[in-house]
């Protein structure tokens, strides 16, 4: 791999990258269906050699690059376009101009960089043995869209003529990270996340008169509190779990007591295991702790996107592309997991490979109080970008040659 060239290669295409995911920030799209931002990708790419393959359940696409130096092996690389449903207050000229809707998990940047990985991969095809699939995909955020990109059978699968890659990397920048830092782990970088309702129910009645009632808002509150003993003495430090209550609704005027309570919140687990035992051990919890005190409750469970593993020999091997591209100084092994999640997991559960994320705060800025993702001033300095885009196309120019060794 010839890392000064994909880089400068990536220099020379900076303004195409930034032109497109200024495009699509300004015209952000929510969920599994984004044609504007669809069509904006086709359009960028539709005087490469790529073939499209498209699904049913979303707007994703998977473009295919064939090398011209043989059959080999196949690696995928995955950029989303989808946005969150939230204002902008960065005071950008490329603003959104959809009112509520906002780019502020970098996904406009994801999308951006790997169509610039797409241009530089296609500029050397004739050298390229095997194939790369450039995985555009929608609904990241809490939509499952690759999950269902999956069930569509655009990344491959059981037919023999199109099987599942041999490897799949993505790239998540980092606004709140330093520049240009390329960080990493093996094994659980970003947790399961489910969501749940639990509903007390007891016997409402007047407030002066809480003996000739069954008062489901003390017993909710005593669950809430149940539920951070449980997390504390029923689950290792060692695989740990985090469990939230961030909302309780309950009651309609201050001299009634209601007939119910309910709690909504998030678990957040790095195991399949204690995953499982979460969800068992919540609603356990929670109908016994009512019952204690004659009530009831019901736990109903919304699950979310699986724990996100990434194979160790990937994350290696992704390790010595950022090095080998960057210096040594430019990459960092994360010592612990972030209880974030992330359904790039639902290809990982398939398809050895990792995820990567990249510093993009602006150099020189205070970058661990600058806003982070999420939030409706998250800015991405826009020169890093090339660069995202040249460790996207090393990883895959890389893997097809040696593969992990």
């Amino acid at each position: 791999m010839t890392t000064q060239t994909l880089l400068a290669e990536a220099g020379a295409i900076a303004p195409q990258i930034t032109a497109l995911r200024r495009a699509i920030h300004a015209d952000p799209e929510l969920g599994l269906m984004t044609p504007r931002t669809r069509d904006k990708v086709r359009e960028a790419l539709a005087h490469l050699p790529l073939e499209w393959r498209e699904g049913s359940s979303t707007t994703g696409l998977v473009a295919t690059l064939r090398g011209d130096a043989g059959e080999g092996r196949s690696v995928l690389l995955r950029g989303d376009m989808d946005a969150l449903p939230m204002p902008e207050e960065t005071g950008l000229d490329f603003a959104s101009g959809n009112p509520g809707v906002m780019h502020a998990c970098g996904h406009d940047a994801h999308t951006a960089m790997l169509a610039g990985a797409a241009e530089i991969l296609c500029r050397r095809k004739d050298s390229l043995r095997g194939e790369v699939r450039f995985m555009f995909q929608p609904g990241e955020e809490g939509h499952h869209g690759a999950r269902f990109m999956l069930e569509d059978g655009l990344l491959g699968g059981e037919d023999a003529d199109h099987p599942l890659p041999d490897a799949a990397f993505a790239l998540h920048v980092m606004p709140n990270a330093p520049h240009g830092l390329v960080g990493g782990r093996a094994g659980p970088l970003l947790a399961a996340a489910d969501q749940f309702e639990i509903v007390v129910t007891g016997r409402g009645g007047h407030a002066s008169m809480p003996h000739q009632t069954l008062d489901p808002v003390p017993v909710a509150c005593e669950i809430v509190g149940a539920v951070q003993t449980m997390v504390a003495r029923r689950f290792s430090v060692f695989d740990p779990v985090v469990v939230t209550v961030s909302k309780i609704d309950s009651g309609t005027a201050h001299n009634v007591i209601p007939d119910s309570a309910r709690m909504i919140g998030t678990m957040r687990s790095l195991s399949p295991e204690s995953r499982a035992r979460l969800r068992e051990e919540l609603g356990s919890l929670a109908a016994g702790v009512a019952g204690a005190h004659g009530l009831t409750a019901e736990t109903r469970i919304q699950e979310g996107f699986p724990v996100t593993i990434c194979d160790g020999a990937a994350v290696d091997f992704g390790e010595g592309v950022a090095r080998a591209m960057f210096g040594e100084q430019a990459f960092l092994r994360l010592a612990d997991p972030i209880m974030g999640a992330e359904d790039f997991a639902y290809v990982l559960e398939k398809v050895p490979g990792a995820m990567f994320f990249l510093g993009v705060s602006h150099e020189g800025e205070d970058w661990q109080h600058c806003c982070g993702i999420h939030s409706t001033r998250m800015m991405v300095d826009e020169t890093v970008m090339p660069q995202g885009a040249a460790y996207l196309a090393g990883l895959a120019e890389e893997y097809l040659a040696r593969g992990f060794a």
